[in-house]
């Protein structure tokens, strides 16, 4: 026996190594080990922890939010767009489909049958209306406008925040429409989470101290296409608008709120609850108005 013999690396037996880890102390051979502050680590335990008594996501590169840093920053946007587009053209294949998903507060939609929407408790369509899209230019633009504006928001915020954001924002969106709007009304699109991706961005560029006039512009022509009526088919919710906007702004505040550590994760949450509680009382208040009526 060759006692003069190398140890074999832990994970490759076969392959002789004079380096080990310098905190288990397992022989590594080059595949197996990470460079470390001093010496080398294993792959096992660059896993288990940083080396410093923390959680490996301790040490991972954060966002201005807080969220972590990931490898394709625009994933969420993405997978937001393919959905649009894929109920878009469920719409189109199954007749009838919008009107089970669209925003309406109560109706019927034939003589006799039951009442339907939000009131009666189809609550899905208060997000579910947030996916609808009817005609091809209305979806391109739409998507159009979250893959420039929501981009560089989830590169910022980070995915589950900007998520966050982009739902909270339909649904703020959503409740106000149901809230001002006559209950047989149809409204769909996603211009009100859109909006609320708007509302953040000035938000964000403001804490950032950037050059605020380009968004400024961009918001006011927001505006002028919600106040203004431009013809065509669709009517543009005003409701749906400013409800999206003011909600992404002020969920931005919270989520860009200068705090660190658990007072931060703690800022957050709160105004993502306290926004969400606000949306649920506008929904019960009109809730219990249309159900008064029967």
């Amino acid at each position: 026996m060759d006692t003069d013999r190398l140890p074999g690396c832990y994970r490759h037996p076969d392959r002789d190594t004079g380096i080990r880890c310098t905190r288990c102390d397992r022989p590594v051979c080059p595949e197996c080990r990470v460079d470390a502050s001093v010496g080398f680590q294993c792959v096992d335990c660059v896993r288990e922890g940083s080396g410093t008594g923390h959680s490996r996501a301790a040490n991972a590169p954060r966002t201005l939010a807080g969220g972590l840093v990931a490898a394709d920053p625009q994933l969420v946007t993405k997978i937001l767009i393919g959905i649009n587009a894929a109920v878009f053209l469920a719409m189109l294949a199954v007749p009838g489909l919008a009107v089970r998903l669209e925003l309406l507060g109560r109706y019927v939609e034939y003589y006799g049958a039951p009442l339907e929407g939000i009131s009666t408790g189809q609550y899905h369509r208060l997000l579910t209306s947030v996916f609808l899209h009817v005609e091809w230019w209305h979806v391109f633009s739409n998507m159009l406008a979250l893959w420039v504006i929501g981009g560089p928001l989830e590169a910022a915020l980070g995915r589950a925040r900007y998520l966050a954001l982009y739902l909270l924002s339909g649904l703020g969106g959503s409740a106000l429409v149901y809230l001002l709007t006559a209950p047989n009304t149809p409204t769909l699109g996603a211009s009100g989470a859109i909006c609320g991706l708007l509302g953040a961005t000035v938000v964000l560029a403001r804490r950032l101290r950037y050059e605020l006039r380009p968004v400024l512009i961009t918001l006011g022509l927001m505006l002028l296409i919600t106040f203004v009526p431009l013809g065509g088919s669709l009517t543009v919710s005003w409701q749906a608008h400013i409800g999206g906007l003011v909600t992404g702004a002020l969920v931005a505040l919270g989520l860009l709120a200068p705090a660190t550590g658990s007072r931060r994760t703690l800022v957050q949450a709160g105004t993502c609850a306290a926004v969400f509680l606000l949306a649920v009382v506008l929904i019960v208040v009109r809730t219990s108005e249309l159900s008064a009526l029967t």
